[in-house]
């Protein structure tokens, strides 16, 4: 399980990084996300992989800490994917202004001559 968690959060940051370089303004959202994904199975991945086990510890008596999953790091990854669907949102608006007012969708504004 920890295998397929590394490749997959290797494989996503990996993909992010590649097309956040690319000219294209909608290759670089995608990477962005990509990005984000990446760091979210990351940050997830650190509050311990168990399956069907409680995040929250019962009132009263000696608790065994190992037996249960940590919050914050659920929480943590449920406020970043909010704030990445807002940013991904207000990113889409401005490429579509620029796009209008450059007519491309080069991120520095101008095609390459070839």
């Amino acid at each position: 399980m920890e295998l397929v968690l590394a490749l997959a959060i290797g494989v996503l940051t990996g993909s992010g990084v590649w097309l956040l370089m690319r000219p294209r303004s909608y290759q670089l959202i995608i990477g962005l996300c990509l990005l984000a994904y990446g760091v979210n199975l990351f940050i997830f991945s650190m509050g311990r992989l168990y399956v069907g086990a409680a995040p929250i510890m019962p009132k009263g008596g000696f608790v065994d800490p190992t037996a249960y999953a940590d919050p914050l790091p659920q929480a943590l990854v449920l406020t970043a994917i909010v704030i990445s669907f807002a940013t991904t949102a207000l990113f889409l608006v401005v490429m579509i202004a620029a796009r209008g007012t450059s007519g491309t969708d080069h991120v520095d504004g101008k095609e390459r001559e070839q």
